[in-house]
């Protein structure tokens, strides 16, 4: 038992070495007690001096956060795409910030002329849109030459580079160049030129990629464009004498002359070979591809455009230097190249597809337009004139028509080109072909759309036909051959002017123009005179027309006041002016919307047509009478204040009118016996109780055309005292004016409606007796507002006694007063249904009249 219990203690005080940890399942084991803590723990040094955002602040960058010394690094970057998107770069920043071009304008160029030369398509192609859409607008006419020199070296050495594609596009940036400054063009025209003749003659890309050959092309019509020319451009029909011959139309900037046209002319003739080789070239094609596409076209059309430009900068030079020396350089060699080889071909036909006839047909007026060129300086055979005439002759006997819109101004943009060379034609071709080109010129004019520039074209035509050193009207008669599409040519005119209406002013000036040329060189009893004076008869509607009573006014009152003083100055040379146009153009005179200044030049011109013989005396004196009668005054109420005021009363006008028309009447004869024939005429217009403006105009007449002792006659002077008791009665009644006026205005308006009767009294003393007479029998025969009458009539009598002359004719019409006082007292003592006021306002009358009468005692 004892050994039992001693080994059991032994076990208890006995150490563990290891004690053993359960983990569960899925759980991770901690790191070990002695393991080493790797973790590192810092802090970032911020160093705001070295910071390169804080580099930038305040600079311009672009979209990527580029500075502009950044951008001009990378465009000469060895990637082709960064040079691209500096360039692109660029252009966004200068868009964005248009002062850094300004302040660094010549180092951009510097640097960016380098990529003109660019191995790279896409690289030029961003360059090219840099400078014309940000950097060539912003250079001014100021800088625009040092510019420019930085350019062109790098553009001519590009010129000449061996890839073809960089040649090409060296003459686009050199086009470019010149739209914008084409001032430019004279200072470089020889070398460019030379460069584009050897570009032309590396022929190995004229049917491969004609759009190269396109792109060269049109860079060479521009230039060419800027030199002299004799051609007449479309713009120049709208000028009031079309047909001298004009020039291009520069540009403010464009040069006007060359300094020596032969340094051209020398580069300029060696084009004409080297281009008629890039047309042969296309002539396989267009007689075997069953359709011409647009890019051949185009080609096509930049080559006859450049040998058309060329002609005629020869011709032009030939009329502006020395003939002999131009006429060496152009020889029998290069015209031989354009009959023979060039022309031999004409007219190209769309046997293929109808499609193409637009095309071909551009293309033969084209030939057309050189070859009429180029007869101004040699003499061409006759076998290639008729053939050419024909062509002719065909395209204006053909309606213009055209699927598209687009199409139809096309074709009336060739018409018109043939229609400007038709009067030289007429007037050199031989045998029946005058009387055919302008049966087919007739067709012609009398087809296209009045508004087209078609019909501006041959407007012009026939004026130069007709009119110019060599035209084809004459004195004593025209060429029978003229006279059917002569008087073709008339009877349209007025219908045209009626078409137009005053919608197209350009146009209608020029037909007026016309019209007063034929009527200058009209001689009496000729056809043309002839034609002229029945032409009149169209014209009605032209200044104004009725209908069913009411007047309609024509396209005259609309157009610009150069246009209608045109056609006021046609009226003057019909012989013989009929009632009816007449009528018309006086209700014109009457149209508040005419111009004060056009209205006295209708009177003018018409009354200078009078003392030419060309008016009837009866017709003039209608003429007269009707403005007098019937212009409309306004406003009806007549106040001082008002009539200075141009903007809202006429009576200014009317009354510079009647100065005019009595002035005229003077100087038609003998007054008794223009008084003899207007006397009952106006009179029978009195009666009808005009307006008192219209009435004191005629009154007016009669006084100028009347002397002392009066020529009127007797029944005229009792008819004349009806009407004047009671218009002198209504003038102190409507003109009196407001309170805020002063009293001398109002008599000054007064007396202005008054004193043509005070001369007619001193030239008839019964005409005022039966005036006075008759006022005081108005005051018995009215039947209410007796005061009111009674106050105008003593107002009347007051007026006459301010007048010192008046106040001595009026003494012996003493009896005549005294009868208006009596009828004045027999009416205050019957009248019993007179109001206390009314009484006193007779009363007053009678104080007033007791004053005159006691004057005119003394």
């Amino acid at each position: 038992m004892a050994k039992t219990k001693a080994s059991s203690k032994k076990q208890q005080k006995r150490g563990v070495d290891f004690k053993k940890i359960k983990r569960k399942l899925g759980r991770k084991l901690p790191p070990p007690k002695n393991a080493t803590n790797t973790e590192i723990k810092s802090k970032a040094i911020i160093l705001p001096e070295q910071s390169v955002a804080s580099e930038k602040m305040g600079l311009a960058v672009s979209k990527k956060g580029l500075t502009l010394k950044e951008l001009l690094h990378q465009t000469s970057h060895h990637n082709a795409k960064v040079r691209k998107d500096a360039l692109m770069g660029m252009k966004d920043l200068f868009l964005k910030y248009p002062e850094e071009l300004k302040l660094h304008r010549y180092a951009v160029i510097e640097k960016l002329r380098e990529r003109i030369s660019d191995e790279d398509k896409m690289v030029r192609e961003a360059l090219y849109q840099l400078l014309n859409s940000v950097i060539l607008p912003s250079c001014n006419e100021d800088n625009q030459r040092p510019f420019i020199s930085l350019m062109m070296a790098y553009i001519f050495n590009a010129m000449t580079h061996l890839a073809i594609e960089v040649r090409l596009m060296a003459f686009k940036f050199f086009d470019l160049i010149v739209q914008h400054y084409p001032a430019v063009f004279p200072l470089y025209a020889e070398k460019v030129l030379q460069n584009y003749a050897d570009i032309l003659r590396k022929n190995q890309f004229y049917l491969e990629d004609k759009g190269k050959l396109k792109s060269a092309l049109a860079g060479l019509v521009h230039c060419l464009l800027l030199l002299p020319s004799n051609k007449v451009e479309v713009d120049s029909f709208k000028k009031v004498v079309p047909r001298q011959d004009l020039l291009h139309a520069y540009e403010p900037d464009r040069p006007t002359k060359f300094a020596d046209f032969s340094v051209i002319i020398n580069e300029l003739k060696d084009f004409v070979p080297v281009l008629v080789n890039c047309f042969q070239a296309f002539i396989p094609l267009i007689h075997s591809a069953p359709q011409l596409d647009a890019q051949s076209f185009d080609c096509l059309r930049n080559i006859l455009h450049s040998i058309d430009l060329i002609v005629r900068f020869f011709v032009y030079a030939t009329d502006k230097g020395n003939p002999e020396s131009y006429a060496s350089m152009w020889d029998q060699g290069i015209s031989s190249v354009l009959l023979k080889k060039f022309l031999g071909v004409f007219p190209f036909n769309a046997v293929h597809s109808e499609k193409d006839d637009d095309r071909y047909f551009s293309l033969n007026v084209m030939i057309a337009e050189i070859f009429l060129h180029l007869s101004e300086w040699i003499y061409p055979p006759a076998e290639l004139l008729e053939k050419f005439l024909a062509f002719i002759e065909h395209a204006l006997l053909e309606k213009i028509h055209s699927e598209t819109r687009s199409g139809r101004a096309v074709r009336e943009k060739q018409i018109l080109t043939l229609v400007h060379f038709i009067p030289k034609l007429v007037a050199h071709v031989i045998g029946n072909w005058k009387s055919r080109l302008l049966k087919a010129f007739t067709k012609t004019f009398l087809d296209c759309n009045p508004e087209s520039s078609v019909k501006l074209a041959c407007l012009t035509a026939i004026e130069e036909m007709l009119f110019s050193r060599k035209g084809m009207w004459q004195p004593d008669g025209c060429d029978s051959e003229v006279v059917d599409p002569l008087i073709t040519w008339i009877r349209e005119l007025p219908v045209l002017l009626i078409l137009l209406s005053d919608r197209h002013p350009s146009s209608s000036k020029v037909v007026l123009h016309l019209l007063l040329c034929m009527g200058q060189c009209s001689t009496p009893n000729s056809l043309l005179a002839l034609e002229y004076d029945n032409m009149q008869y169209s014209l009605q509607k032209f200044y104004c027309t009725y209908r069913e009573g009411d007047k309609c006014y024509g396209p005259f009152i609309g157009l610009p006041r150069d246009s209608q003083e045109l056609s006021i100055f046609c009226l003057y040379y019909f012989s013989h002016l009929d009632a009816l146009l007449l009528k018309s153009i006086a209700s014109c005179c009457l149209c508040p919307d005419l111009d004060e200044f056009v209205l006295f030049r209708i009177v003018e011109v018409l009354h200078s047509a009078f003392k030419a013989g060309h008016i009837e005396i009866t017709d003039h004196f209608s003429f007269f009478v009707t403005l007098v009668s019937r212009f409309n005054v306004f406003p009806e109420n007549i106040s001082p204040a008002i009539e200075e005021d141009t903007k809202i009363s006429n009576r200014g006008t009317f009354k510079k009118l009647i100065c005019v028309v009595c002035s005229c009447l003077e100087q038609m004869g003998d007054a008794s016996l223009v008084l003899l024939i207007l006397e009952g005429v106006i009179l029978e217009q009195i009666l009808l109780k005009p307006p008192l403006d219209n009435a004191r105009a005629m009154l007016r007449m009669l006084v100028v055309l009347d002397s002392k002792p009066t020529r009127l006659s007797e029944q005229s002077i009792i008819t004349l005292s009806n009407f004047l008791s009671g218009y002198l009665i209504d003038v102190v009644h409507c003109v009196r004016g407001d309170d805020a006026e002063p009293m001398e205005a109002h008599v000054r308006a007064q007396m202005y409606y008054i004193v043509p009767c005070f001369f007619l009294f001193d030239r008839s003393r019964k005409l005022l007796h039966l005036v006075l007479n008759g006022m005081g029998s108005l005051i018995t025969k009215s039947t209410t507002g007796h005061s009111s009458r009674i106050n105008d009539i003593v107002s009347v009598l007051m007026l006459m006694h301010r007048d010192a002359k008046m106040k001595q004719i009026i003494s012996s019409s003493r009896a005549e007063i005294d009868h208006i006082s009596q009828s004045i007292r027999l009416l205050q003592s019957e009248e019993s249904s007179l109001t206390v006021g009314e009484r006193h306002r007779m009363q007053r009358a009678l104080e007033q009249l007791k004053t005159v009468t006691s004057s005119l005692d003394q």
